[in-house]
């Protein structure tokens, strides 16, 4: 199994300083599964740090690893190695009743809204079932903290009768927000919770999320693939490739001077609500399919469909750098496909781009140094 440097390890010291304590660490996590004589590497090495009330939006293509990511953070699905600490204890590390406590403090809210509800069981039984398993509340006092529960999270009390298939889906999501919340957790992992939704719904369940975190005081894992919902709700974001993390950044930073050339073609994808603007655009088209992850491209998960790989990309797998304010990439050439020469893609051919960066030496941006413990 391929590991990676240590520099990349433990990145928590480069943007946790001054900025609040890591809640949750991933040290280099692995998640695979067999797929016949094969095997499929869905998350190959991660390390990353979610901080204590912050919300980490996981942002990439779907097929890149993100929700698989979510699950092994929650002890859904173990990890097939690596360690993840929460408030000090492995979890990948807990067994039996030792991680049967643990999850009272970290909840996973799900992105079907009603494929993650019991058909067969009552709104009121649904939320009040975390309580019933962890005998924390019986009879009235059960029913009383579901009904508060439910009107924190904008659900009629009194429907705590009724049964799934009666709500909307927004009303559905927010019965999974008020099961996920019952126990009263520190951590949540958001997996892609308004993908199902309409745009009307959408903008209520964010608002409704944000919400709950001031109140609750809560910390955010939100996977996502729409950009823009991702910028709007997140403290930092992480972006993810074929199951590896290829940049991290505040949000603001990241969406104003992304370093990666593929997180430069994901924001570049997103359209612009105004006709003028969107008709003179000319976004950076990747070319291809994400590779498969059971036998992915070698060293820089990225220079098959990458328009300015060099050889090196294929050569050398690129070290997690901090390029200054706590903003990391894993890239050669990091900021190199930015700005003016982000525009030069669709109007001058790659090999002339090619040129202009060749005679750089691997690194990208000067004064980046690895990320270290």
């Amino acid at each position: 199994m391929q590991q990676q440097s240590e520099a990349a390890a433990a990145p928590s010291s480069a943007w946790a300083a001054g900025k609040g304590s890591a809640l949750m660490s991933l040290r280099d996590v692995y998640k695979q599964f067999p797929s016949g004589r094969q095997t499929v590497r869905a998350v190959d090495g991660v390390s990353l740090d979610v901080l204590q009330g912050e919300t980490l939006g996981l942002v990439g293509e779907s097929g890149c690893g993100k929700s698989t990511l979510g699950r092994v953070v929650t002890q859904l699905q173990p990890a097939t190695a690596g360690s993840i600490f929460f408030e000090g204890k492995d979890l990948a590390a807990l067994h039996g009743e030792d991680l049967r406590q643990m999850r009272r403090r970290v909840q996973m809210i799900f992105q079907d809204p009603y494929g993650s509800l019991n058909p067969r069981m009552t709104v009121g039984n649904i939320i009040g079932e975390p309580l019933r398993n962890f005998g924390l509340a019986h009879g009235k006092e059960r029913d009383r903290q579901v009904q508060e529960i439910m009107r924190v999270c904008g659900l009629n009390p009194n429907f705590n009768n009724r049964y799934p298939h009666e709500f909307s889906g927004g009303q559905r999501q927010r019965i999974g927000i008020a099961r996920s919340l019952i126990l009263r957790p520190n951590f949540i992992v958001a997996d892609e919770p308004i993908s199902a939704l309409d745009v009307s719904i959408q903008a209520q369940i964010i608002n409704l999320l944000e919400q709950l975190q001031d109140d609750f005081n809560l910390t955010y894992l939100f996977i996502a693939h729409d950009l823009s919902v991702v910028r709007h709700l997140s403290d930092r974001v992480a972006v993810m490739y074929l199951g590896v993390i290829v940049e991290v950044a505040n949000s603001l930073e990241l969406y104003d001077n992304p370093l990666h050339p593929y997180t430069t073609a994901l924001l570049q994808s997103i359209p612009v609500p105004d006709p003028v603007i969107e008709k003179d655009r000319t976004p950076i088209i990747l070319s291809g399919e994400i590779p498969s992850p059971i036998n992915p491209p070698s060293a820089c998960r990225f220079h098959t469909r990458c328009p300015i790989a060099q050889p090196i990309c294929s050569e050398v797998r690129p070290e997690l750098l901090d390029y200054g304010n706590g903003h990391l990439a894993a890239c050669h050439f990091a900021g190199k496909l930015q700005g003016s020469l982000a525009e030069k893609v669709a109007e001058e051919s790659v090999a002339e781009i090619r040129a202009a960066i060749v005679a750089d030496e691997p690194g990208g941006v000067d004064g980046a140094t690895p990320v270290t413990a």
